[in-house]
């Protein structure tokens, strides 16, 4: 099964719901259901949906399709100024003139490492 990074908040919470009605309150599985349900509010009501589905694609998507490049640049110089400007994100994949790189952050900068783009 391939999992969706961009599911449905509302319909993995009634989900959720469906499957809470099969155990009694107070069980640990009702605990947990709830307790899953209230992650996902937080992370909506903060704001923080997003970072979930980056990390959500990168450790539960599986490798084949977790494997996507999320910045194509045709030069060097092009990928550092985004590089510089911030908005990288660490683990991010990034094509630069057509090879596969790794943006890594280190203690006091970010840099590229090289990785194998996934073949098409």
């Amino acid at each position: 099964m391939a999992y969706d990074p961009d599911f449905d908040v509302d319909a993995i919470i009634r989900i959720l719901g469906t499957l809470n009605e099969k155990y009694p309150e107070g069980t640990p599985e009702d605990e947990a259901l709830h307790i899953a349900a209230g992650a996902l509010e937080f992370l909506r009501e903060s704001r923080k949906l997003d970072e979930y589905r980056a990390y959500f694609r990168k450790y539960f998507t599986p490798a084949t399709s977790a494997a996507l490049v999320d910045r194509s640049f045709t030069s060097r110089v092009e990928a550092d100024a985004w590089l510089a400007s911030g908005t990288a994100t660490d683990g991010a994949l990034v094509s630069i003139a057509g090879e596969g790189f790794t943006v890594v952050k280190l203690p006091n900068r970010w840099e590229f490492l090289r990785t194998p783009l996934p073949k098409s």
